[in-house]
């Protein structure tokens, strides 16, 4: 066997090494957020509301959502940081708009995209019916003796 042979097959080796530790990681990592976790896509809000239908499917990313005390804590499946991505606080948040998906966005069938507004921002979150419930039950609901952070803009 050549020089070049051995090289080449060397260089497949670390190649086919390298993409199966990095398909361990990905697995494990999506299997650790489905634990105890919800199907969430958000997306921080356009300025305005006159969107276009290109702008309707810009910025959404799927993800993880886990409650954590008084946190909502926002996972994207797609990334390998090991911390949330995004953090909504129990008592900074307050949904400003419920509506249905537009026709141009990919949305799983059923799913109700809320706007919420932060101290960080406004955020959209689509998600499916029992996860909305999940969501406002947690909104309104606080340990004894503390105020509701619940609030929603009428």
């Amino acid at each position: 066997m050549t020089t070049t042979g051995i090289t080449v097959e060397i260089a497949l080796v670390v190649v086919a090494a390298v993409l199966l530790l990095l398909a361990v990681v990905v697995l494990r990592r999506l299997q650790s957020l489905r634990r105890g976790g919800v199907d969430v896509a958000l997306r921080r809000a356009p300025a305005s509301d006159a969107v276009s239908a290109a702008d309707d499917q810009r910025g959404w990313h799927s993800g993880i959502a886990r409650y954590r005390g008084d946190q909502f804590r926002w996972y994207r499946v797609s990334g390998l940081r090991s911390g949330p991505n995004v953090v909504l606080d129990r008592f900074d948040v307050e949904i400003v708009d419920r509506r249905e998906p537009r026709p141009t966005e990919l949305h799983a069938p059923g799913s109700t995209v809320l706007r919420c507004r932060t101290g960080d921002g406004t955020f959209e979150l689509a998600m499916g019916a029992d996860v909305v419930t999940g969501f406002s039950s947690w909104l309104e609901s606080t340990p004894p003796g503390r105020s509701t952070g619940y609030r929603q803009a009428s």
